[in-house]
């Protein structure tokens, strides 16, 4: 180890999870960065062996196909359309809510016991969902005063904690808020019981009362009496009933309502202003955020985007129109116009073109699970923002960078102006988001991979793995650029040639479809499913990969031997006789073979470090078999 440099171990933010190893070359200066989650580690008493079998697959994630669904016509109707989308705590419940106002609850299938004894891992069985109830949450309605229609699109849909047996949730379309109590009864039926008896009454007419029905025969003797009794069948049945109805606060049209953590407080956001509501209180709340100038011609941003914290109950933040996160802290004060940190990236004066201000317009944004991250969406990319350094985001992803050219087509069919959301998976360590011709990309924030998959007909037979999709560029697909490799000649002239399968996995941009999108996406809470909604279709897929690699981690960091010394290849074997020309040799070898499928890694330190991220090219992040170097 002495003769190859330094070895250094950083500790990620959770506890006993040693993630990455840094080789540190002296004779270049050059940085290396092992995985170890993603290694396999053979313990020998003189020597470690490392496998790069897993380097060269970048540890990519496998989805499957598990359910669609919603009517596969062509012709979409308007009201079907999704428009949000929301797993429950505990990821049981999934709500979706459409256009035409509807809100369907779709329950997660338990397994039965002969599946449970056919395999170990009960999720496996667990990924399909089932319709659970579905109701009417919002009518159109019509303001008078203000000549405006009201659409009864539910635009969000926030789950309460479960206290009880039924369930709780938020829903608001443009103006209103409603709590519903969702909850299960044993269905009840009313049906006449019959009885024949033989006995005479004296008092006749007693009998003829409520809903008793008697029948006698000339001699005054009562052969049946049929009483109604309530009998409980078997079958359960669900309702949706309206608790609280929060009207009549908000002029602007709502973009965002978010359940505070304790679940007794939540803010509803407009265009302007944010308000706090008590769950239990109807008729009153509390404005904490209003920007509406004075003179509405001095209007230069409307709000986008609001979320409490996780599990601070006095923060929470916004997003603008401008591209700024706002955290605010309300025991600063009352009204939380001064805002208690600003997060901001300045955008290069050189590059500012008439579309850059709305293209960095934010969309959405989320508290990740810790409560220490940010993760924003504007129209281009995905940035995750760390709550201790607000000048520039810690990572960046690009989800479409190819639409930058198309950007005068995209404003004149209005599809710039389209809201994406994102979401975090359970350990924070993916993110999840959509783009157009039905694709949506997940990044992988260790390995900074990215992967793009396509939510299509054809991909909807049962455990079916997605196959990755990739967006060429037109002037490779046209042969306009002249210092393309020879596979990607080759793949053109068998496009040409009539070989399209050459091309099956990849799309070019001129191709792709706009009014094919997806906006809405969900990540369960502790699983790897996902629902994705594809305007009227809601697909789910699941992830096989084990989610838990702490143990992982620290059962590859135990089998290490202090006495032996690292092999980063079968092939070369460093032990301490070695000579300086086998040291070299290995060390060019290690640089030439090493691969690091990164844009860039921050280490989490007690104290934040401005480090300056260096960003990998697009196509060297979405091959794995680009080799990236380091340095200091």
């Amino acid at each position: 180890i002495n003769q190859l440099g330094s070895v250094c171990l950083f500790k990620s933010e959770y506890e006993h999870d040693v993630s990455f190893i840094i080789i540190l070359d002296n004779s270049d200066g050059g940085l290396e960065i092992f995985n170890l989650s993603k290694l396999d580690w053979e313990s020998y008493d003189t020597e470690m062996t490392v496998s790069n079998s897993k380097l060269d697959s970048g540890g990519e994630a496998q989805w499957y196909f598990s359910q669609v669904k919603g009517t596969m016509e062509d012709e979409v109707n308007e009201a079907d359309i999704i428009s949000t989308v929301e797993f429950n705590e505990d990821g049981e419940l999934l709500a979706t809510g459409d256009k035409g106002g509807r809100i369907v609850i779709f329950q997660r299938e338990q397994p039965s016991k002969s599946q449970l004894q056919q395999t170990e891992n009960s999720n496996l069985f667990r990924t399909e969902y089932n319709v659970y109830s579905t109701f009417q949450s919002h009518e159109a309605e019509f303001d008078y005063l203000k000549s405006l229609e009201i659409e009864e699109k539910i635009n969000k849909i926030k789950w309460l904690r479960r206290k009880n047996m039924a369930h709780f949730l938020l829903s608001t379309n443009d103006k209103t808020v409603k709590l519903w109590k969702i909850r299960e009864r044993n269905k009840r039926a009313v049906i006449q019981s019959s009885a024949s008896e033989y006995s005479h009454y004296q008092n006749h007419t007693s009998l003829l009362n409520g809903n008793i029905t008697v029948r006698d025969d000339v001699n005054g003797f009562i052969r049946t009496v049929s009483i109604p009794v309530v009998k409980y069948m078997d079958r359960i049945e669900v309702e949706a009933i309206p608790k609280r109805v929060f009207a009549n606060a908000h002029t602007y049209h709502i973009n965002s309502i978010s359940l505070n953590s304790d679940q007794e407080t939540f803010m509803s956001a407009d265009d302007l202003r944010i308000n706090l509501w008590h769950i239990e209180i109807t008729n009153q709340s509390f404005n904490i955020v209003d920007i509406k100038p004075a003179n509405m011609e001095e209007l230069t941003e409307v709000i986008t985007a609001a979320e409490f914290h996780p599990k601070e109950c006095n923060l929470f933040v916004y997003s603008s129109s401008k591209g700024i996160i706002r955290l605010c802290d309300m025991r600063q004060s009352a009204l939380c116009d001064s805002q208690a940190k600003i997060f901001e990236e300045r955008e290069d004066p050189t590059t500012k073109n008439f579309f850059s201000e709305i293209i960095s317009s934010i969309s959405d944004v989320k508290f990740s699970h810790s409560g220490r991250y940010l993760c924003t969406r504007d129209y281009l990319n995905v940035k995750v923002w760390d709550l201790n350094m607000e000048n520039r985001p810690v990572e960046t992803y690009s989800v479409h960078d190819y639409l930058r050219n198309k950007l005068c087509v995209l404003y004149e069919n209005d599809c710039i102006f389209d809201k994406f959301e994102c979401s975090w998976s359970s350990n924070d360590e993916h993110i999840l988001t959509g783009s157009y011709n039905n694709f949506f990309k997940s990044f992988n924030r260790n390995s900074k991979q990215e992967q793009m998959f396509e939510c299509s007909r054809e991909q909807t037979k049962p455990r079916q793995q997605l196959r990755p999709k990739r967006v060429t560029n037109s002037n490779l697909s046209n042969g306009q650029n002249g210092n393309s490799s020879p596979l990607l000649n080759s793949k053109r002239n068998n496009l040409l040639n009539g070989k399209s399968n050459a091309y099956k996995d990849e799309v070019n941009v001129d191709n792709l479809d706009f009014t094919k999108k997806i906006l809405h996406t969900s990540w369960h809470p502790k699983d790897n499913v996902i629902a994705i909604a594809a305007t009227n279709n809601l697909y789910l897929f699941y992830n096989k990969e084990n989610q838990n690699t702490t143990s992982s981690s620290a059962s590859y960091i135990s089998s290490y031997n202090t006495n032996s010394t690292p092999n980063c290849f079968t092939n070369n074997t460093f032990t301490n006789n070695a000579s300086q020309q086998q040291i070299q040799n290995s060390q060019s070898q290690l640089n030439n073979q090493i691969q690091l499928n990164t844009s860039f890694y921050t280490a989490p330190t007690s104290g934040y470090t401005n480090t300056t991220p260096v960003q990998a090219p697009p196509q060297q992040v979405s091959s794995p078999n680009t080799t990236t170097t380091m340095s200091l």
